[in-house]
């Protein structure tokens, strides 16, 4: 993003709030399973259990907390959600301490953090549509998918030095840390927020706990946008555990070359973020949303050929290369084409729904396919999952995904030589496309 376009003091504080958290996320990213497995000695079954049950624990427990926090300001949630996880995480490092660590432990302070991570995305998003104006969203959204990528590029990393030199109790630790930090952050934003006007009903019903998939599923292109994000997410996500087993065991990868594998390409999200915006303005948004949401979906099935050494490190890390840009283009027009489909009013609920739907999504196929992967091999499960990505991308669209590559190539004959018909002038401009972009990475 251009370090002109400036989004106000209040937005800093919370990107910064959001930063700071993150990097707290990634430097602590896979710990609980290595505290269970290295101080708890836990079973195969439980880590398995730890990963999958407290991710859909904490989405059940989150969805009364989408409709409550529709009508509280939303500033105070954020800072509660995150003290909430301060003090969640720093039970840990205490129970550590005094030799009292039990697995139970981990297992509710990961429902805790569940729950927690789907309310502050929930009002955050709120908080977020009502701190900008509309033209501004997608330069914010960029901005955090940009974010993002940084902290998954340096956290890592920076982890597993820590890990090897002071245990994995220690950043915990720091992420206990940083959300206390992104409280103090938020709190400093300042500046009135006023509160929602609550419904004439005082009392909230069992039946309010659906109004955020209700909204969803009575607009079109909500609906197909949250089912192919679910399916999607999903996916990718069930692959992971796998690939572990296969790079790690079956094909003898050592684990700095599997941290390299998914580490290095992350720099393809900070990219594709940083173009959101231009493809955006020059595509539109509807078409970069359909074309990035498709040609991110074709890059998984090639991780069903991996092989040993030198050529499969390249495979895994080219195939993740093309998936996380791509990702880095859909993510954040995808995140502003929601807020500009849903009601100031809905958000709240509406992105909590979407957050619970999708880690529950996450969850359930990951379980399903570490099942098929022991019936059937990693290997396969892994091409099972590639194969049916590559569906995915109906659902973004009622039109064919390859009507809209041809109109994408079309537009870009259009932009760069204007009366163009013939294939040598869209090569052309395509061609042309690849200089400005590279142009503007450089400006940028």
């Amino acid at each position: 993003m251009r370090s002109g376009h400036r989004l106000g003091r209040r937005f800093g504080w919370l990107w910064g709030a959001y930063g700071t958290s993150a990097l707290g996320t990634w430097l602590a990213f896979g710990v609980f399973p290595l505290i269970a497995i290295q101080v708890l000695h836990a079973a195969p079954a439980e880590v398995a259990a730890l990963s999958s049950v407290g991710a859909l624990v904490g989405a059940a427990a989150a969805v009364p907390l989408g409709p409550w926090v529709e009508f509280r300001r939303k500033r105070p949630v954020l800072i509660a959600m995150d003290l909430v996880r301060f003090a969640a995480l720093l039970t840990i490092p205490a129970a550590f301490a005094f030799g009292v660590l039990t697995f139970v432990q981990l297992l509710l302070v990961s429902v805790v953090v569940a729950a927690a991570d789907i309310t502050f995305r929930a009002a955050s998003g709120a908080y977020l549509k009502t701190l900008l104006r509309a033209e501004d969203l997608l330069v914010a959204n960029a901005r955090f998918e940009s974010t993002a990528w940084t902290t998954t590029i340096i956290g890592p990393p920076l982890g597993g030095a820590a890990i090897g030199l002071l245990g994995p109790v220690a950043t915990v630790v720091a992420d206990a840390v940083s959300y206390l930090l992104s409280a103090l952050g938020i709190g400093a934003m300042g500046g009135h927020e006023p509160r929602p006007q609550r419904r004439q009903a005082a009392r909230m019903r069992a039946g309010d706990l659906l109004d955020g998939w209700r909204y969803i599923l009575a607009d079109a292109t909500l609906r197909r946008l949250l089912f192919n994000t679910a399916l999607f997410n999903g996916l990718v996500m069930a692959t992971g555990p796998l690939l572990a087993v296969l790079m790690l065991g079956q094909l003898g990868f050592a684990p700095w070359q599997y941290g390299l594998a998914f580490a290095a390409p992350s720099i393809g999200g900070l990219l594709g973020s940083r173009l959101a915006r231009p493809l955006v303005t020059w595509f539109g948004q509807h078409q970069v949303l359909v074309v990035a949401g498709a040609l991110r979906a074709i890059w998984p099935v090639g991780l069903a050929f991996l092989g040993p050494g030198t050529g499969g490190l390249l495979l895994v890390m080219g195939v993740e290369l093309g998936l996380i840009f791509c990702c880095g283009v859909f993510n954040p027009v995808c995140a502003t084409y929601r807020f500009e489909r849903t009601a100031t009013d809905r958000v709240a609920r509406v992105l909590s729904a979407w957050a619970v739907t999708t880690k529950a999504s996450a969850a359930l196929l990951t379980a399903v396919w570490g099942v098929l992967g022991g019936l059937l091999g990693p290997r396969t499960v892994i091409g099972l999952a590639g194969v049916l990505l590559l569906a995915t991308p109906l659902l973004l669209s009622r039109r064919p995904a390859a009507a809209v590559a041809a109109l994408g190539a079309s537009r870009l004959a259009t932009v760069f030589c204007p009366g163009a018909t013939d294939g040598r002038a869209v090569l052309s401009g395509v061609a042309k496309t690849a200089a400005y972009v590279r142009k503007v990475m450089v400006m940028r």
